[in-house]
């Protein structure tokens, strides 16, 4: 039931300056037309050579700020200007309860109260230490990881595997903001045990980041949810269906063998994954996006072939000459080019689009990540207009266009 949303936050207020109850504060998301100075807030009591400080770490779409306030009227001001910030989504976990609370689109308050973890349960088990481990959304030890080879049997990364862990990290990262906001807006809907959140991975390859992001969604946020991972690969088919099973988790996680374009699922999914899908395939997967109407869609794009050769044939219009004289500038440009392509394309079809760096580049250069929410809104005249000169300017007609041209038009 919904109850008065500054009640809710006043609670939550009290819980969070209690520095012998509060193990983690987070918040997350936005209210219905407003968006927040953060992405993403995350605040715990830490022990300094000064004493016990709120540290509060703000993150926005590239990098974390932190910040730590003596416990008093110092930690009060910073959590009083955190609660004035139109969060969509808090989670305060303390030493015996965990409350989420969701701000609907009447921007009432929806509260969910249970049992804090286990190991969490005791005060003396709160860590107070400043100078910590970065939590993560997967332990190492976590039998998602184990399962497909990124940690050993004894739970440790393997150190030739330490990237992939990163990149895990980092875009269950990026996929729980994309899903707060999706959420606090009412752009995608809560889930049910009857009606779990359909998510599809198109091109799931060996599926790791499928596994984690089925994990995360369902075991660290307790969401009924079933995934499907696409890959045109027998061997994929095979290999990541035994997996489940062995998981136990094939009765919410099943693979499809099946071109991106064409693999036919049950039912139409509410969020759509497409990563590192090599060259237009990626277009291939946004375009079957677009057609399931799905509300959410994370797509890291791979190579960029396609408007690279399209540059390469075309006359370079002046005076960007230099551009594209070099072959090494021109496949940069070219990678560029194709992400504000896709962009501007989704724009047209009733999607906000963002373009973030979802894992720094030294531990992968496949770090782009298009995170598209559906809005169902009509295009600006702008809008169009910015697309069709970017085109023609440069003399390309990206792959996205053509495979959506009817609803372009």
């Amino acid at each position: 039931m919904a109850e008065p949303l500054l009640r809710v936050l006043s609670r939550m207020r009290a819980l969070i300056l209690d520095d012998q109850v509060l193990v983690r504060a987070v918040a997350s998301g936005r209210q219905k037309g407003q968006t927040p100075r953060w992405r993403r807030v995350e605040m715990r009591y830490v022990d300094l050579k000064a004493g016990r400080h709120l540290q509060v770490t703000a993150y926005d779409d590239t990098q974390a700020h932190t910040s730590n306030h003596p416990a008093g009227d110092a930690a009060r001001d910073a959590v009083d200007d955190l609660l004035d910030e139109p969060f969509g989504n808090w989670h305060v976990d303390t030493v015996t309860e965990s409350h989420q609370v969701r701000v609907t689109k009447k921007l009432e308050a929806m509260v969910h109260t249970g049992p804090r973890a286990a190991e969490a349960a005791e005060p003396d088990a709160v860590s107070r230490q400043h100078d910590r481990a970065k939590p993560r959304l997967l332990p190492e030890d976590d039998p998602v990881l184990v399962a497909v080879g990124i940690s050993d049997e004894k739970g440790r990364v393997k150190p030739s595997r330490q990237a992939k862990y990163r990149q895990v990290e980092e875009f269950l990262r990026s996929l729980a903001a994309a899903v707060d906001d999706a959420m606090s807006s009412g752009r995608l809907r809560t889930p049910t045990e009857a009606d779990p959140l359909r998510v599809v991975d198109l091109g799931c390859g060996n599926a790791y980041l499928t596994f984690a992001a089925h994990r995360y969604l369902s075991a660290v946020r307790g969401l009924p949810v079933h995934v499907v991972g696409v890959d045109v690969k027998e061997q994929s088919f095979t290999h990541n269906s035994a997996v489940a099973d062995r998981l136990g988790i094939a009765g919410s996680m099943t693979f499809v063998q099946g071109d991106i374009s064409t693999a036919e699922l049950d039912e139409a999914p509410d969020v759509v994954l497409a990563l590192h899908a090599c060259d237009t395939a990626t277009d291939d997967a946004l375009a079957r996006a677009v057609d399931w109407d799905a509300s959410l869609v994370l797509a890291a794009p791979c190579c960029h072939h396609d408007v690279a050769a399209q540059l390469r044939r075309a006359p370079t219009p002046p005076p960007y000459a230099l551009v594209t004289r070099h072959g090494i500038l021109r496949e940069r440009f070219a990678d560029t080019l194709t992400d504000a392509l896709r962009a501007g394309v989704l724009r047209l079809v009733g999607y906000r689009v963002d373009v973030i760096e979802f894992v720094e580049s030294q531990h992968t250069p496949r770090n782009t990540l298009l995170r598209a929410t559906r809005t169902g809104a009509k295009p600006s005249d702008s809008a169009r207009r910015e697309l069709e000169d970017l085109t023609r300017t440069w003399g390309v007609q990206p792959k996205l266009a053509e495979l959506l041209d009817a609803r372009l038009h």
